[in-house]
């Protein structure tokens, strides 16, 4: 038996789990915030030094004493600019910084379009991208954009350090994926888009293989290559060929394990890598929980107050439909619409009716996004839900039979670190030779909750018949491009 750490350094706190080489069993944590700006709310620009900090508060104690392997897991699409000497420039731009939207428009006709960059890295360039932030900071920091001589994301910025700073900086693939600089088609870099975007030519750190180490600390502890929380929580979760993973967030997230990368010439699917050398789609939609929060205030009520009231209506909300695009939509692509609510009768207009239409126009747009997967041939046999979201009754009833899938809802457990700590298991084990590079520690998947479709599988189909009718008539241009 052996012991390995598992470090997740989101955008809020840094979470740490020490664990059993053998069955990933938890052996103890650590946890400290990251810290706020002036007003309470999360900075978009950082200095990276207090990801540093907080990791050594959450380490406070003797939490990695007979820790032999590290693994990082931190937020994806941080961007890190370092000069010729390693030195930040800048703070650390951090999230969907929406300063760079310009910017991401600025970059897609630079290129000749959505396909063009589809085609190039498999993602179509968005403001939270690293590509995007490179370029807002020519247009925006010119001299500082012409100190950059090298880049990173966070993790890729905490492996490096915890080294100590080595002339060699890595990165994994699975980060890569999402800088808008590197295919996971081609596994390469495309380092004129980097050009086209700074203005210049940057150093890029060298992608690694899944099992493979960053290299060992001063003291003697492997570290592993890290990769993107995304990428950390999906191997945490232990999801393979034929699982799905829908995030219920403000916005919402689906994507797949697929044994190849996907072009998508529309722009929906953004084609990543995973942290075992698969690959991640996503098709992400701009409106999930936004659209509950959005009807529950209108109702008066919260959450758990809206998913009561659901419970009271049946399948179908009476005829009621609600095209839940409160801010647009991305799948489909309709970034200046607005939200719909159609069938409305007499006896329709109840409480409870508009209750119900709400987490089923929600679920609806997410499985909308699923079949953007599946018919791209995309399998999908379980879907994990993630989010607080998932645990409301009326989501829990709805999921399955519009979802068209067997769902798992996992116990609450930071998954970006467990899957961190266990890619941290796989490059210890190659390296004593006890694992193979193509073979994962096999630690027991995330607890859950299954909820099958059943007989209400029938019942959910004519759902998504209503729904799916009542989008095509309101917004027939964006009606090719998604399957039911």
């Amino acid at each position: 038996m052996g012991i390995v750490a598992g470090l997740d350094s989101s955008s809020e706190f840094t979470r740490i789990v020490v664990c059993d080489t053998d069955t990933g069993a938890v052996i103890r944590q650590g946890y400290a915030p990251h810290p706020l700006d002036s007003s309470g709310g999360r900075p978009s620009d950082v200095d990276p030094q207090a990801w540093l900090l907080s990791l050594g508060e959450a380490a406070a104690g003797g939490l990695l004493e007979g820790v032999q392997a590290i693994g990082v897991s931190a937020q994806q699409n941080a961007l890190v600019t370092l000069d010729s000497h390693g030195n930040t420039v800048r703070p650390a731009l951090v999230g969907g910084d929406k300063r760079a939207q310009v910017a991401a428009a600025d970059l897609i006709d630079g290129l000749g379009g959505r396909q063009a960059w589809a085609e190039a890295v498999g993602c179509v360039p968005a403001a939270q991208h690293p590509v995007t932030k490179l370029r807002w900071l020519a247009r925006t920091e010119p001299e500082n954009a012409q100190r950059v001589a090298s880049v990173l994301q966070a993790h890729d910025w905490l492996v490096w350090q915890l080294l100590g700073r080595p002339a060699r900086r890595t990165a994994d693939r699975g980060g890569a994926s999402g800088t808008g600089y590197w295919s996971a088609a081609t596994s390469s870099y495309r380092p004129d888009l980097v050009e086209l975007a700074l203005g210049q030519q940057a150093s890029l750190p060298e992608v690694l293989g899944p099992a493979d180490a960053a290299g060992t600390t001063p003291e003697g502890l492997l570290i592993s290559a890290g990769t993107g929380e995304t990428m950390a929580a999906a191997f945490g979760l232990g999801i393979g060929v034929g699982d799905a993973v829908v995030s219920l967030g403000a916005s919402g997230s689906v994507m797949a394990v697929h044994h190849e990368a996907l072009v998508d010439p529309t722009g929906m699917i953004t084609s990543l890598a995973d942290a075992t050398g698969m690959h991640l789609p996503v098709v992400h939609t701009l409106n999930a929980v936004r659209a509950l929060r959005g009807t529950a205030d209108l109702l008066s009520t919260d959450l758990e107050g809206l998913s009561d009231l659901a419970m009271k209506s049946t399948p179908g909300s009476h005829g009621l439909v609600l095209l839940p695009y409160l801010e647009g939509e991305k799948t489909p692509q309709l970034p200046h619409t607005a939200g719909t609510l159609h069938g409305l009768r007499r006896e329709s207009m109840k409480p409870e009716h508009l209750a119900r239409a709400a987490f089923e126009g929600m679920l609806c747009s997410l499985a909308d996004a699923l079949g953007v997967l599946r018919a791209r041939g995309v399998e999908v046999r379980r879907v994990f839900l993630l989010g607080a979201a998932a645990e409301l009754p009326a989501v829990q009833a709805a999921a399955p039979m519009l979802l068209g899938a067997q769902v798992l809802v996992p116990q609450p457990a930071d998954y970006a670190a467990l899957g961190a700590a266990r890619q941290a298991a796989w490059a210890l084990g190659v390296q004593q030779g006890t694992l193979h590079p193509s073979a994962p520690p096999a630690w027991q998947g995330a607890a859950t909750q299954v909820f099958e479709p059943g007989e209400e599988l029938a019942v959910g189909q004519a759902v998504r018949q209503q729904y799916t009718a009542s989008r095509e008539q309101t917004h027939p241009e964006a009606f090719g491009g998604l399957s039911v």
